[in-house]
């Protein structure tokens, strides 16, 4: 393995979703860079993987950034990981890249586990073009005027993450703005034991998320434009 940044795709929920690759390079990187050492020291556990850690995450990453590309430039192998999934994606990892990258270094991805794309295929709603919009926003009016500008410049699925917190009136903005009949899923908790994904219509997602645990991660797929008989 040569000196650089190699971003390393971790499970999302369940421990056996990883790669054997990914498991060899955990293994031989110097040190991992991840968002939250106590939830990678478990990953790292199971699998019997020693390695020093160093937090990276939006509060600290202009502070970490420097050090960890002076580190590779000094000849070791740093890997990035995240809490759960594919880094780079809605999470902090995405600065280290950019940064390592503009400064000519070596860049590789282990790939892996991504949660929007597996409620994206279990949704059984046309993918052939689709926009991930990642969070939308927590603030309620600034949320609906992104859905409607999404309403009015795409016609193809969209999918996103949303906090099990906000859920309710994510939905509930969706109903106000988009059409009754298009069809939503809601997946939560994806990979994990108590997984759940919720399949209906806009005009029924009150009721079909009723008896929903409010626990875990959630990623939403509504439908594109319904092509009009």
């Amino acid at each position: 393995m040569k000196p650089g940044l190699y971003i390393v795709s971790t499970p999302i929920g369940n421990l056996k979703d990883i790669t054997f690759r990914a498991i060899d390079t955990l293994r031989n990187v110097d040190m991992i860079a991840c968002e939250d050492t106590r939830e990678t020291i478990k990953l790292l556990n199971h699998y019997g993987i020693k390695k020093k850690l160093i937090s990276y995450n939006d509060i600290n990453k202009k502070e970490k950034t420097p050090k960890i590309i002076k580190m590779i430039k000094n000849g070791k192998r740093i890997g990035l990981v995240s809490d759960a999934g594919t880094p780079g994606i809605c999470d902090p990892g995405f600065y280290l890249i950019r940064e390592t990258i503009r400064e000519g270094l070596y860049v590789t991805v282990i790939p892996g586990p991504v949660a929007f794309v597996m409620a994206l295929v279990l949704s059984g709603i046309p993918n052939d073009r689709f926009a991930f919009i990642g969070f939308l926003s927590r603030r309620s009016g600034r949320r609906k005027k992104e859905l409607k500008e999404i309403k009015n410049s795409w016609n193809h699925t969209i999918v996103f993450y949303e906090s099990i917190h906000r859920i309710e009136k994510t939905l509930k903005d969706l109903k106000e703005i988009f059409e009754p009949e298009r069809k939503i899923i809601i997946a939560r908790e994806l990979t994990k034991y108590f997984e759940e994904v919720i399949r209906t219509d806009l005009e029924n997602v009150d009721k079909a998320v009723e008896n929903m645990k409010k626990k875990g991660e959630i990623v939403v797929v509504l439908e594109g434009t319904p092509e009009k008989s």
